[in-house]
């Protein structure tokens, strides 16, 4: 009895602290709730519940014993905070769109309204604002910042120069590197661009470094100027650079998406739950035919291996039927979708434990082929979704997931043919994921490529954004299956699940390790 006084009495003078008076309902609620913590946990607990009780804003300062009641279960379940989740999918439509402000050398979120069909000023503004980041991110490289000290200049650092610099004088001009778009104002001939101008390139005599060098992606140009021409001796990808080289000039900002307003990457509560589930993974399928008879039975083979203990989410990439897309298109979808639905129905740990997240392609019903994507609509997903409830996720291509403190982001393209047959250049030697992996980071984006070959929604441009980078970017390609890992970043691809012999990646956030899998054949 002593002790449970004593315990009221903590309560009660923490709250009062805190601004609020408990009832006795209430306070003796809590301390039964907490007789069996020791001093110092329960004195843990208490801060964390009036924290919690604060950010609610409560009407009045007396606190009844239900809402006690609440803010005890919420504080308690799996240890995480009011904003925190442990698995989050975000719509392409609602990733963050963040700017830079050059005075102040720091990221910050704008806020503005998003429409889908943007002004006009935003076919360039999102271009300026991509050369903007990776002009920020290259000045910053070791390559091209100035010492402090002078005594600390090397004769190896390089100066970038604007186009305007080029344009203002009439002599010869030797060493120069500048960043630009690569571009054709004109036909068959290709000029650099920046938000100062732009410059005629002779390219006769250029070496390629590594990567894929498209229409419509920055690159750094090395050579001389003369006669209103940039002779290009070398031609090079901006710099990459690193999550941890990065993060300090966007502090705790969001800049992945969801509801919290911090960063969940810092979360401690998050980072245990990941590193106690062990054997958590995610499963990342492509070209998941659901109106193909063999796919269907090697997915319920795949259900089968996996009730036992099942994943953290299965990852549905489209094209989800094999059939050419036709004005019955939606109504077989609607079919396929509920037949999945009353396959995965009897494996009922998985379907309590899983989530199924669906990512179209660009065959799926019914948007066109503009990036980003929106999700398959409501009308064809009704039914499965009625059956399987939560347990379903049907989302925009690209898309993000959030799991504990890993950022996940996931596109379906067959982005290797299209950045092969765009390149101005193909590679002399190499192999094509590296090259791939390495474009992509440095450009920061899904898809540097021209408007006319993948047209992209000016104003949500950012849903493709890849900076600072994540820890996994899955591109679901009909290219051979491939894992990539360049500056602790990793780049998959799982290739199509029925022309690979059924095989699919799986992700171990806990370990940060793909694994190939593949659904064994039965008929050999």
């Amino acid at each position: 009895m002593a002790e449970t006084k004593e315990i009221r009495l903590q309560i009660n003078n923490a709250f009062k602290i805190s601004g609020f008076t408990i009832r006795r309902e209430a306070s003796g609620f809590l301390a039964e709730q907490l007789s069996d913590l020791s001093n110092n946990d329960r004195l843990k607990m208490i801060d964390k519940i009036t924290a919690h009780l604060l950010r609610q804003c409560v009407s009045q300062p007396v606190l009844e014993r239900e809402h006690l009641v609440i803010a005890y279960k919420e504080c308690c379940s799996l240890g995480l905070e009011e904003t925190e989740t442990a698995l989050n999918v975000i719509d392409a439509f609602n990733v963050p769109k963040i700017s830079y402000d050059n005075e102040r050398n720091k990221f910050s979120k704008d806020n503005s309204s998003d429409h889908l069909y943007a002004d006009p000023k935003w076919k360039a503004q999102f271009l300026i604002d991509r050369y903007t980041l990776i002009w920020q991110r290259t000045v910053r490289n070791k390559l091209f910042a100035k010492d402090t000290l002078p005594s600390m200049e090397s004769e190896n650092r390089f100066q970038l120069r604007k186009v305007e610099v080029l344009l203002s004088t009439s002599s010869k001009v030797s060493d120069v590197i500048v960043l630009g778009l690569l571009t054709q104002l004109t036909e068959g001939k290709y000029y650099l661009e920046d938000p100062t101008g732009s410059v005629l390139l002779d390219m006769t005599q250029t070496r390629y470094h590594s990567g894929l060098f498209t229409e419509n992606s920055f690159v750094l140009a090395e050579g001389y100027y003369e006669d209103k021409t940039l002779h290009v001796m070398g031609l090079v990808l901006p710099p990459s650079e690193s999550r941890a080289m990065s993060l300090p000039y966007f502090g705790n900002l969001n800049t992945f998406g969801g509801k919290s307003k911090s960063l969940l990457k810092n979360s401690q509560n998050l980072l245990k739950i990941e590193q106690d589930n062990e054997d958590g993974m995610i499963i990342f399928l492509s070209d998941v035919w659901f109106d193909n008879l063999k796919v269907i039975s090697k997915l319920k083979t795949l259900f089968a291996g996996y009730e036992e203990f099942p994943p953290i989410a299965i990852v549905f990439m489209g094209e989800f039927l094999s059939c050419p897309y036709g004005y019955e298109h939606s109504t077989q979808l609607n079919a396929a979708l509920i037949t999945l639905a009353d396959m995965i129905m009897p494996f009922t740990k998985l379907r309590e434990a899983c989530k199924f997240i669906f990512v179209p392609g660009r065959s799926d019903p019914a948007a066109a082929n503009i990036l980003p994507r929106p999700a398959i609509p409501n009308t064809i997903t009704k039914e499965i979704r009625d059956k399987l409830g939560d347990s379903v996720i049907f989302t925009t291509n690209p898309c993000r997931i959030q799991y504990c403190t890993q950022e996940i982001v996931v596109l379906r393209q067959d982005l290797v043919t299209k950045m092969c047959r765009n390149a101005i250049h193909f590679p002399d030697s190499g192999d094509i994921p590296d090259h791939l992996t390495k474009t992509l980071l440095s450009q920061c984006t899904l898809s540097p490529l021209s408007l006319g070959v993948q047209p992209v929604f000016w104003k949500h441009a950012d849903a493709l954004s890849l900076y600072p980078m994540p820890d996994l970017i899955v591109v679901a390609d009909s290219f051979p299956p491939y894992t990539r890992s360049y500056l602790q970043c990793q780049v998959v691809n799982p290739g199509s699940f029925p022309r690979t012999e059924y095989s699919f990646k799986v992700y171990v956030p806990a370990s940060r390790s793909i694994e190939d899998s593949q659904i064994p054949n039965e008929d050999t």
